[in-house]
């Protein structure tokens, strides 16, 4: 799995399968389960920390006025909530070496 391209959720289906051993079918349940998981906790207001990889959490942003850049004309963009990731320390030292 080593390159500049997108990695899709299919390719790591497929790597962690080849790597357990396990069908593809079940990989594929599992991955999906985890997302799903990740993302209703967001969505309930938590914050999800992995040891030795990160965090996912949930920041609030405002909302402010911004122009068309087409025409110049202003739009409100309204406030919401922006998931972020933040990476540990272990996985910084891996990317860095």
């Amino acid at each position: 799995m080593k390159g500049t391209s997108n990695i899709t959720k299919k390719d790591l289906v497929n790597e962690i399968s080849s790597r357990t051993g396990l069908p593809q079918i079940e990989t594929k349940k599992i991955v999906e389960c985890f997302l799903d998981s990740v993302a209703r906790s967001l969505k309930d207001g938590n914050n999800i920390e992995i040891r030795g990889f990160g965090r996912f959490k949930i920041r609030n942003r405002n909302g402010y006025e911004a122009r068309n850049p087409r025409t110049g004309e202003p739009i409100i963009v309204e406030a919401g909530k922006k998931p972020v990731f933040e990476p540990s320390r272990e996985l910084k030292k891996v990317l860095n070496a």
